[in-house]
């Protein structure tokens, strides 16, 4: 089973950039979509983005649209997500996670989703 560990969050201020990583090990990554999930404080968990085997990216959060990238990188078993434009309300715990299969469900509830990492804090503030 994949073991996944995010790293990269930090303290930032509202405007700065943030690059997320999530690396894997066991059986890696390469076969498998791989999607960032993220929770505010009082707030339901919400899927951000997902990238699939072949780089196609769904984007679930419409709210970091033209500010957040995701990528891949199949050799090092690793996934990226560049966080730029960055306000206080993306703060939240960011979580990267398996998908069972190597696409994005084009709805985070149609996707089996498993293997969730810790979780890494990201606070905007000034």
């Amino acid at each position: 089973q994949v073991q996944l560990v995010e790293s990269g969050g930090g303290l930032v201020q509202p405007g700065g950039s943030l690059r997320l990583s999530c690396a894997g090990s066991g059986f890696g990554l390469a076969h498998n979509a791989i999607g960032w999930f993220r929770q505010a404080p009082g707030k339901e968990r919400e899927g951000v983005l997902c990238i699939s085997v072949s780089e196609g990216v769904e984007t679930y959060s419409d709210s970091v649209k033209g500010r957040f990238t995701i990528s891949r990188d199949n050799a090092k078993t690793t996934v990226y997500l560049q966080m730029d434009s960055l306000k206080a309300e993306d703060t939240a715990v960011y979580y990267c996670v398996v998908e069972e299969s190597p696409n994005c469900p084009i709805r985070t509830d149609w996707g089996t989703w498993v293997s969730w990492g810790q979780g890494t804090q990201v606070t905007v503030s000034a």
